[in-house]
Parts: structure tokens; sequence; C-alpha cells
């Protein structure tokens, strides 16, 4: 994505569901919160939140580090994405 948004800057309405619906798809594909908000120029709490108020289930902190599941997403960031 890499669109910084203006720092302090209010996010409402249809750039908010916008920025939610990019930010769940990302997080479903993996991508963890604190990437995705340094990524747009916005703290975690900000991302959390955006993630939270979509209704998204939380994965647990770590992420996989063992299995097929680690070795898919060691692969994915290692060929990019």
């Amino acid at each position: 994505m890499s669109d910084r948004l203006p720092k302090g800057s209010r996010i409402t309405g249809e750039g908010r569901k916008s920025l939610a619906q990019t930010l769940v798809e990302r997080y479903q594909r993996g991508e963890s919160i604190r990437s995705m908000a340094e990524d747009i120029g916005r703290s975690y709490g900000f991302v959390h939140g955006v993630l939270a108020e979509s209704g998204v289930q939380m994965r647990s902190r770590g992420g996989a580090t063992r299995g097929a599941a680690a070795e898919a997403r060691r692969a994915a960031i290692k060929n990019g994405g």
C-alpha cells in the first residue's frame, strides 16, 4: 500500500471504510499490525482499533513459529509477499 496518511489527520466516512477494507484484507493475508502501521504512518493502536471496529478475529501474538503454517509464512516473506 505505502500510502502514508497525513500525521494526526482524522480518517472518517468513506475514507475510513476504504482504509478498513484494505487493512482487513492485508491482515487476513497474514501481514502484521505493526508492519501495516509503519507502512501507512499510523500507530499500532490506530490500526488495531480499525481492525477491531471492523469485527476482525485477531490472531494470537507471535504468529506461527512451527509446522506447515510457519514454513508457508517464511516462504511468503522470503519471496516478497
